[in-house]
């Protein structure tokens, strides 16, 4: 591709609305859970925001937020820096906005593009996702949620840090 090429298929990458989002709406849609689409006023403004659970799910590209590992993650072969540092850049805004939502006592669940790109992997992963979901336990007489930054994967890839802390929550689930 020259560099004109380039430059107009990354412009035409869409933000929101995308395949892989519109894919695990339906899916959560069609189980009964409703929700809101990009609330910009949450921090990183979630695909999902599902208030009932007081969880929100992020549906990462593997390419923009850096999936360490998968095939779909691939620096491009010219600008290296720019890109290293434009998807380092991601990574560290995407750990930036798990902490302020769970600080804020959100859920924040992650699914990347990965997970849901082939269909064998992509009904295990939405049922998974589903469960994480719905699930809730009670400690010491308050409803909470487990609260979890881990992608649904079977195999978790974790790059935005371990934030495993449970926070309990007065009467809501």
């Amino acid at each position: 591709m020259t560099p004109e090429q380039r430059s107009r298929c990354m412009a035409a990458v869409k933000g929101k609305d995308t395949k892989p989002e519109i894919i695990v709406r339906k899916y959560l849609f069609s189980k009964g859970l409703r929700y809101r689409v990009n609330n910009r006023k949450l921090p990183g403004s979630p695909d999902i925001v599902l208030r009932k659970y007081k969880t929100v799910v992020f549906v990462d590209g593997c390419f923009w937020h850096g999936h360490e590992g998968c095939k779909y993650f691939r620096l491009p072969k010219s600008n290296v820096d720019f890109w290293r540092h434009k998807i380092a850049m991601n990574i560290a805004r995407d750990y930036a906005n798990n902490v302020d939502l769970k600080l804020a006592g959100w859920r924040v669940i992650r699914i990347w593009e990965c997970e849901i790109k082939t269909k064998a992997k992509r009904d295990d992963t939405l049922k998974r996702l589903y469960a994480k979901i719905t699930q809730s336990f009670n400690i010491g007489g308050y409803q909470s949620n487990e609260i979890d930054n881990e992608s649904i994967a079977a195999e978790p890839n974790i790059p935005y840090g371990e934030l495993k802390e449970s926070t309990p929550e007065k009467g809501r689930h």
